[in-house]
């Protein structure tokens, strides 16, 4: 399969407050973690330029990380507008974290973005694993049931799959645009 050009993908990281998304994209960016917790105010976004000689392709990633605070609600929509993926994380630690995604995450995602999307569920802070509200098989069981395309585990703080969700995320955007 060829996919030869240079893509620009939006993608959209979905999930409640708190859950690590802004520190998940400053792994995947710039390969830093921040212990001290600052809320992100709207929308934080930051790109990323990716090779993928397998596609004999590139693509930018436009990286949305969207605010999970509430008070944000009636401005998401707008956010969402052109997106050609998502993420969607949850905090392994916090159950309700973990049932939002069906809930509140992806139904909002699926109301304002085309028809035909692809995602990835993400549990992340693994690394706290002593912690864990939420099992592994019980995010592998959602990823089923709510269509992602992949379920991984991720630990920001050490950059435990993060890379990889990403990448899996872009080449399969890619491989979809080309199809059609």
């Amino acid at each position: 399969m060829s996919a030869e050009g240079h893509w620009l993908l939006k993608i959209a990281i979905l999930g409640d407050d708190a859950v690590g998304k802004t520190s998940i994209v400053s792994q995947f960016v710039d390969n830093t973690f921040r212990e001290d917790y600052k809320a992100t105010i709207g929308t934080n976004i930051l790109d990323k330029d990716l090779k993928f000689p397998e596609l004999n392709a590139s693509a930018k990633l436009v990286l949305w990380d969207i605010a999970g605070q509430t008070q944000y609600e009636k401005v998401r929509p707008g956010y969402y507008e052109g997106c050609s993926g998502a993420l969607l994380v949850y905090d392994i630690t916090r159950s309700t974290s973990f049932e939002n995604i069906p809930t509140k995450w992806l139904m909002d995602y699926k109301n304002f973005v085309t028809k035909d999307q692809i995602y990835i569920l993400i549990g992340n802070k693994n690394d706290l694993d002593n912690q864990r509200e939420v099992n592994k098989e019980d995010g592998e069981k959602m990823a089923k049931e709510i269509e992602a395309i992949e379920f991984l585990e991720t630990s920001a703080k050490f950059g435990v799959n993060v890379d990889k969700a990403f990448i899996k995320l872009a080449k399969e955007i890619i491989k979809v645009k080309i199809s059609t």
